[in-house]
């Protein structure tokens, strides 16, 4: 296994940590546990972060840019019509 790939099941892994995180603090019944979860899915977010930086800088993680017209076509089809 390279590093490639590595990285890529410990930014997957990081991702899927962060749903787990995310549910149990929506679903906690206390502050306390809400605390918990959300320092615990701040964490989450940082470590995926650097991950996601690290492959990007090495040209693992390429993102595609999208077309202006796709984004205001998003933009209609979601914004109030009130």
């Amino acid at each position: 296994m390279d590093d490639k790939c590595i990285m890529e099941g410990l930014l997957l892994d990081a991702k899927g940590v962060c749903d787990l995180y995310m549910h149990g603090a929506i679903e906690s019944g206390t502050a306390n546990v809400r605390q918990t979860f959300t320092a615990a899915f701040d964490d989450a977010l940082a470590m995926g972060d650097v991950l996601y930086h690290q492959m990007a800088s090495k040209g693992w993680y390429q993102i595609e840019a999208v077309p202006p017209q796709k984004l205001q076509e998003t933009r209609n089809k979601f914004s109030p019509t009130c």
